[in-house]
């Protein structure tokens, strides 16, 4: 009978945690429909992963919480933010629609699926409560698979085949079909030199600029910086830094420590 009300009653550190951490869900999860920025609302959908498995490991599903950790926020969620880069969304794409009305019908869609939601929601009902003890009785992996593999082995297999179309898309989004033959490295070298635009190859970035980073334009010896350093992608974008003016205060500073070091050298030689 003590098991049984201990299965039934909730304590006040889980009742904390619950209200908290999924207060934190439920944010992150708007944060990822409402979010201008697409590398922005995976991370957001990364935190709220990680809330569902500490979910998990709290109701003593161990196994199903490492796998939302390892599998859904480290190898999916990843696999997200390298098509994001890949794909190169910036605020200049375009926002024009190319099929007419497409976000009234994902409302509608949206407000569909939200009343089924609610509507199940409301009339779901647990009349008899086995527990996780039983639930786990010949082990999370076993009782897990059996649910898997038995009752939701439809769902399981819907999930597989959306993920799979995710990477098609992925592949087919970030493809570019390619008209010509590639160059190879000596004719594009001849090609430098017939053009007479840069005969040896371009300079890396952040040379003379004490940065190694792509965005960081190397500086010429005069303390200006050299457009050819960085990338064109990185320039059209505006996400190019200029330290050239801390380079050069720096540089300032530095002569100016060192001549004072040498008049100190030579009052006190003499």
């Amino acid at each position: 009978m003590t098991q049984l009300a201990a299965a039934y009653s909730t304590s006040t550190g889980e009742a904390f945690q619950f209200w908290v951490l999924g207060t934190v869900a439920v944010i992150g999860a708007l944060c990822t429909i409402l979010m201008k920025k697409a590398v922005h609302s995976a991370l957001c959908l990364a935190g709220t992963m990680i809330i569902l498995a500490v979910f998990y490991l709290a109701n003593g599903a161990y196994f199903l919480g490492i796998v939302q950790i390892v599998v859904y926020t480290g190898a999916i969620m990843m696999l997200f933010l390298f098509v994001v880069m890949l794909v190169g969304v910036t605020a200049a794409d375009s926002l024009k629609e190319t099929v007419k009305g497409q976000r009234w019908l994902a409302a509608l869609c949206g407000l569909g699926f939200g009343i089924l939601l609610i509507a199940g929601i409301a009339n779901a009902s647990l009349s008899h409560f086995n527990g996780v003890g039983k639930a786990n009785a010949g082990g999370n992996v076993e009782g897990l698979a059996a649910l898997i593999f038995t009752k939701y082995v439809f769902a399981f297999e819907i999930t597989g085949a959306l993920l799979i179309t995710a990477a098609v898309g992925a592949m087919v989004l970030t493809h570019r079909e390619r008209t010509e033959r590639a160059k190879t490295q000596r004719e594009l070298a001849e090609q430098r030199v017939r053009e007479g635009k840069h005969l040896p190859p371009l300079p890396a970035p952040g040379v003379y600029a004490r940065h190694n980073a792509v965005d960081i334009a190397g500086l010429l010896p005069d303390g200006t910086p050299s457009e050819l350093t960085v990338m064109r992608t990185l320039r059209d974008r505006g996400q190019v830094r200029d330290v050239s003016g801390e380079a050069l205060s720096d540089l300032k500073a530095l002569e100016q420590r060192s001549a004072d070091r040498l008049e100190r050298s030579e009052e006190a030689s003499k």
